[in-house]
């Protein structure tokens, strides 16, 4: 039993009593006034109650889908009202009643069901106590909801430390917000978890990333929504009523993945659902369908709604912290991804599907299908390597973004693999163009059942004493599993010119060498689309090794490209230009080295003496 006492919370937990003083009455009218003129300006054709004519005692009904998708009243005791539980938000706390919620709960799939008192809206079930044995949600108040209906449907959300994140090979849900909790009477009410339905996944792809989706407020589950097709047709709008069931379609085709919600009111067009947050995106568009129940799930934890979208209804254009408001009838732009599995020649599974364009769910929801594909054909555990080739096509027609990379391991290569296809599509997704637009994503997977890798184990040179102008030998000697060696002789010329002194030659893996090449470049806003494509197609693969002539001195980078040897007197001018980056020392030349098509890493460094 939820404690509801007022000691427990009086600060947040206030009850509205029956007698209003003079200021709350002048207030009370203040505010219906005000939520009348929201109503005009955002929700015409609503009748809705105001927040401030809710008591503790009343009564009402509320709507949801709990088989099919016939719409179905519940019972609604109103318990109070939390108060300044945010910036300008409250909280109507009620007791739910009616139909199988004795039994379940209160349900994931249930947020945006909406709540009327004598027929008019008050807002939607948003909220709940975990683990409650009662069926008490909070309610969020439809003045709120309608709020979101306001936002300007243009725009994108600052992503630029999304874009870090993604670049450095991190979680890229990090860039989210962790989900957030209100405390109510010693207890702590949550936004209702929102249903990720996943078609086609792996159980393991499922698992993997399910820790990170269930920390923004996510319940990820299998094959509950869509099956294997797409839905292309819009359907027909009077099907979609408030009560309905509503999925929003992040991913369609063979792979799928839909987050399941209810549509709390529509009015000329716009739609509003969820009484909560998806991912708080802000401006988006994201395709959403009707939905009907397959069946209820009840749990000990939180019940479920089993669901599947029929008939597409049209984008969810906002995304905010008190709803999700949409329009209907409009398609969404998405993102065609094919990828091919094979072993060598003989070809093991294709798959297509359709992403959301949006700049930071694109490309997590890319890693999350890249690693289905590997993990649903290829083992887990033992020796496994597998080489992707790729491609990013433009809409405008520009030269495509070619991607190659390589993995290998005992374990968690699908991982890799999955990681290194996502970092460039993020990296171009959070550039900051939008009208940089992405046609398709291609990937071939070549799979084996080795592990294909090597170690940069030493360097060696011919000579440790040079004058400029000089040639010498550089040899690199790799490593491997059950004592494999190879070694690589490649010649470096000296620098005709090069001043005396100490300079240095790293020999290092692809990986290593693009963070020393671009390290200034990935830590500044690039000035068009074509730097930002021309950073991502001068990353190194790694299945080369690179070795880098280098010295101690600063340089600089004018649009990634380095100006090696500046006079003085130029670094001085250079210095304090804007767009023009100074680095921690000076390439002199760079070559590649081909040890075979293996994985590559580590890093070794020797140093030359140059004499005049």
């Amino acid at each position: 039993m939820v404690d509801l006492s007022l000691h427990a919370e009086p600060a947040r937990f206030h009850w509205r009593p029956d007698e209003e003083t003079v200021h709350d009455e002048m207030s009370r009218q203040l505010l219906t006034l005000a939520v009348l003129f929201l109503g005009n300006a955002f929700g015409q054709g609503l009748n809705i109650l105001p927040l401030a004519e809710v008591r503790a005692g009343m009564h009402g009904t509320g709507k949801t889908v709990f088989r099919g998708d016939r719409i179905d009243d519940f019972g609604v005791e109103i318990l109070g009202v939390l108060e300044n539980i945010g910036p300008k938000q409250s909280l109507i706390l009620a007791r739910l009643s009616g139909g199988p919620l004795e039994q379940t709960g209160v349900m994931q799939g249930m947020s945006g069901s909406p709540v009327y008192i004598g027929g008019k809206l008050i807002g939607a079930v948003a909220m709940a106590f975990p683990f409650s044995k009662e069926p008490i949600a909070g309610i969020r108040p439809i003045e709120e909801m309608l709020r979101v209906g306001s936002e300007p449907d243009t725009g994108h959300r600052q992503s630029r430390g999304a874009r870090h994140v993604a670049w450095n090979g991190q979680d890229l849900t990090a860039a989210f917000s962790p989900l957030e909790a209100v405390a109510a009477g010693g207890s702590r009410l949550e936004n209702i978890a929102t249903p990720l339905s996943f078609g086609g996944f792996t159980q393991t792809a499922i698992d993997v990333f399910a820790p990170r989706l269930r920390a923004l407020g996510m319940e990820p589950r299998q094959g509950t929504t869509v099956g294997g097709g797409r839905l292309t047709a819009m359907g027909n709008p009077a099907n979609l009523k408030p009560g309905s069931m509503i999925s929003v379609q992040m991913m369609s085709g063979d792979l799928s993945i839909g987050a399941d919600g209810t549509v709390t009111a529509i009015d000329a067009g716009r739609v509003y659902a969820f009484g909560h947050r998806f991912f708080a995106l802000g401006p988006t568009g994201l395709p959403f369908a009707r939905a009907e129940v397959i069946s209820l799930m009840p749990n000990l934890n939180t019940s479920f709604k089993l669901s599947e979208a029929k008939e597409l209804m049209g984008i969810i254009s906002q995304d905010r912290d008190a709803a999700i408001a949409g329009r209907l009838g409009q398609y969404a732009n998405l993102i065609p991804v094919t990828i091919h599995v094979r072993r060598g020649a003989r070809k093991i599974e294709s798959y297509e599907m359709s992403l959301i364009d949006d700049r930071l769910l694109a490309p997590v929801l890319l890693q999350m299908a890249v690693f289905s594909s590997i993990d649903a054909t290829e083992r887990s555990v033992g020796g496994t390597s597998l080489a992707l080739q790729g491609s990013i096509q433009f809409a405008d027609k520009r030269a495509p973004v070619e991607l190659s990379s390589y993995a290998a391991a005992d374990t968690g290569s699908a991982l890799q693999a999955s990681l290194s296809a996502m970092v460039p599509l993020a990296y171009i997704l959070q550039g900051g163009f939008d009208g940089l637009k992405i046609k398709s994503v291609n990937f071939d997977i070549d799979s084996s059942d080795s592990k294909h890798a090597l170690q940069i184990e030493d360097v060696m040179a011919s000579r440790r004493e040079v004058h400029p102008g000089d040639k010498l030998s550089l040899t690199t000697l790799f490593t491997g599993e059950n004592g494999a060696e190879v070694s690589r002789t490649i010649p470096i010329q000296i620098p005709t010119g090069c001043a005396p002194g100490t300079i240095f030659i790293t020999v290092a893996d692809g990986s290593q060498t693009s963070v020393a090449d671009l390290r200034q470049t990935l830590n500044s806003t690039p000035r068009s689309p074509d730097q930002l494509l021309e950073t991502v197609r001068r990353l190194k693969g790694n299945t080369r090794a690179y070795a880098r002539l280098w010295r101690a001195d600063p340089d600089f980078q004018v649009g990634g490209s380095d100006l090696p040897g500046t006079p003085p007197s130029v670094a001085l001018v250079l210095a304090g230009t804007q767009g023009i980056a100074q680095t921690r020392n000076s390439k002199l030349s760079e070559l590649e080295i081909d040890p075979g098509e293996v994985l590559v890493t580590g890093s070794k460094t020797i140093q030359i003496e140059v004499k005049p």
